[in-house]
Parts: C-alpha cells; structure tokens; sequence
C-alpha cells in the first residue's frame, strides 16, 4: 500500500534544508522507495541532495529547481535564500528504478536510451531481450528538447504513460537545473520507472477555452520557432486576432500577454489541446514558442483569465481523484511556472483551491517551464501553461 509525506524547508543553509525537510519526508513512512525533490536555484543543489541524503540514505531522489517555490499542504514555501520540498514514497510491493544522465554526444534522444537502460537495470530487469516495460514513469529534462529525451525513452520501453516537467529557474534566466541524488546538471534527463499494480491517473490540461481563431502553421525555422501563420507572419496574425498592438507583443512582452491567451493544438483524435507558449516576440515578426511545432497542422488561440489559472489549479486536483477513481496515496502536481507568474500574488488562493481538493492526500506542487503527460489511450506529449497532475494509488 502506498503510503506517502512531505517536508520542506527554507533555512538557508542547503545542507542544514535538505535535513530538515528530509526528516519530515520520512516521518512515520518505513521502506520508502522514491524521493521528489524540487528546490530554490539559491541553494548550492550537491549540498543540499547530501542533506537530504543523509537523512534518507540509500533512497533514489529526482526533481529539479522550480520557479519562486513549491506547495505543500502546509502551503506555499518559498524563501529568499532558497526553499526545498519533498514528496517521499513508501510502498513495499512498489519497485523504482531511477536513472540520470547529463546529456551525451549533443543528442538528446540518444541520452534518453541510455538513461532508460540504465533505469530498467536499475529496478533489476533485463536491459535486453524482451524488456519488461514499467507500469508508468516519471521524467524530468531542462526547457529545449523534451520530445526527443522521450523518444529515445520510448524507443527502449515503447508507449508507456509519462507525467512530469521540466526544470525552471526564477528569472527564465537558464539556471534551471535537474537532479538525482548522484547528479546536478542544466542539460540532460532523469526518469523514474515505476512498477506496481497500483494505477495512475494523470490529467493533462491547460483548462483553456477554444476561440474561433485557428490557422495553418506555414512556415516555422528549427523546431520552435513560429515563423508564418496561414502565410502571414505569427506575430501580426496573433495581433489581428487578439487585437493586441505589435508594440506590445515586442521581446518578453508576447510571453507575459499570452499566458491568458497562448496557442494550441489539437493531438490527432481532439481529445488534447497541447499548449504553445509564446516566448519571444522577434524583429522579423516570428516567434519563440516553449514546445515543438510542425508545419501544416493547425493552430488554435486559446482563451482565459487569472480567476480561471486559479479555479483550475484547484478543480483539476479534483478531477484527478475522480479519474482514478478512489483515494490516491499520493499527488505529484506539476504546473506552469508561467501560469504561476500569471497568478502572481494571489497565489494564496491557489493553494485553498489546491488543498480543498486534496483534502488529507499528501500532495506537492512544483513549477515548471515545461509539462509532460498524456490523454487516454493519445499518445505521450509535452506543452506549456499546462498542469499535469497525476494521482498514485
């Protein structure tokens, strides 16, 4: 039976953090299996991991930094000289296998075979031959080339269900980092395989509203970069839809204005709307987007509001716990960093909706700039200004 607890600290000692809220993990769990951590980038991340570690000694830890802090259910924790949260896992008919690997030879996807290999062996089963897949996993990459660190994955495992995120930092400043208790690094993968008969339910969303503004994606320049919509460039196309002023959707302007109303797009059955964010706003009237993009498939802009990042940072806990169908021992709640932002200080009111949700489950919220799931029977994907909430049983 799953049996889960939280800790979390703000001392600004990492070392004298990572103890601290460690101990508060483990308090009245035995055999535990699984370590999420996810932390300020204030901390020097190697001392902390080895507080932590000093408590939980042998115990298999993955997460990253998270942006301006984590929610647990004694609330928001953030702290000027750094902050940590944990989520600790027991269950003795659970087995974990984790696996990091900062990124080798430049190729993404090829790190991520290596680091699914490792995990497999790690959780003791055969690497090779008929390999046996794990019940769902857990990965977590920096902001770039999430897709290709899971398709090297599925290329050894096949089509198993993902949740998680990718690391951010406080500023988008590329400080983001990502961790297990043997590594640190800004550019690579971590994964956990889990195997247990006890299911997951996973809700990937960005709560948002279709409008009736869609278009072609024409043209795009590497892999996220948004060059022309229906043949016009994505910038003016998103301002004659919004109504927006050019001048306001210039540089970081077009990040901060669209996390109400980002982009989409529909996975091939309508069941997912995956969302774009736009970054960047260039000179040449393209844009930055946080996730991959293919030309001749369609772009939806999507529509919302602060009270409705609130509302649904609170109702999908909820819809969570009704998807898997009973009392979960646990929520890993992955959610945007820019939706976070969004937010701003009325952050408070997301952690009453969180926790009228949650109730008595253990639970932990980290900030992403990046977020992993899947819908039903679709297949893995990734986005941006989504929430990605995953009930364990």
């Amino acid at each position: 039976m799953l049996k889960a607890n939280t800790g979390a600290s703000i001392n600004q000692d990492p070392g004298a953090a990572g103890r601290e809220a460690a101990v508060r993990a483990k308090a009245g769990l035995t055999d535990v299996k699984l370590a999420f951590v996810y932390s300020g980038v204030q901390y020097d991340q190697e001392k902390l991991l080895g507080g932590i570690s000093a408590e939980l000694p042998g115990v298999p830890l993955i997460g990253n930094t998270s942006f301006t802090g984590v929610i647990t259910p004694d609330g928001f924790i953030t702290g000027e000289n750094g902050f940590v949260g944990i989520l600790a896992l027991s269950d003795a008919d659970l087995t974990v296998g984790r696996a990091g690997s900062a990124k080798v030879g430049g190729d993404a996807r090829a790190t991520g075979r290596k680091v699914a290999m490792e995990a497999l062996a790690n959780a003791k089963k055969p690497a090779t031959g008929k390999v046996e897949p794990p019940s769902y996993f857990y990965m977590v990459a920096p902001p770039g080339e999430e897709e290709f660190y899971l398709k090297g994955i599925t290329d050894v495992i096949g089509r198993v269900p993902v949740f998680g995120g990718s690391a951010a930092d406080n500023e988008i400043a590329g400080k983001w980092l990502l961790f297990t208790d043997d590594l640190v690094t800004a550019d690579g993968v971590a994964v956990a395989f889990f195997y247990t008969d006890g299911p997951i339910a996973n809700v990937f969303t960005g709560a948002y509203e279709e409008t009736a503004n869609s278009g072609i994606i024409t043209k795009i320049r590497g892999n996220r970069t948004l060059v022309e919509i229906d043949g016009e460039p994505a910038v003016k196309k998103y301002a004659k839809w919004t109504g927006k002023d050019l001048k306001d959707l210039t540089g970081f302007n077009l990040l901060v204005t669209t996390i109400t109303a980002p982009l989409g797009v529909k996975d091939r059955l309508g069941d997912l709307i995956a969302i774009r964010h736009p970054m960047n706003g260039n000179d040449d009237l393209s844009m930055e987007v946080g996730a991959n993009l293919a030309v001749n498939t369609a772009v939806i802009q999507m529509d919302g509001s602060v009270d409705g990042l609130i509302a649904s940072a609170g109702s999908q806990v909820g819809e969570t716990m009704k998807k898997l169908g009973k009392t979960p021992g646990a929520l890993l709640l992955v959610h945007c960093g820019g939706r976070r932002a969004g937010i701003g200080d009325r952050i408070g009111e997301a952690v009453k909706a969180i926790k009228a949700e949650a109730g008595d489950v253990p639970f932990i919220v980290n900030f992403t700039f990046g977020e992993y799931g899947y819908h039903d029977d679709g297949n893995n994907t990734t986005g941006g200004l989504m929430l990605s909430y995953t009930a364990l049983s």
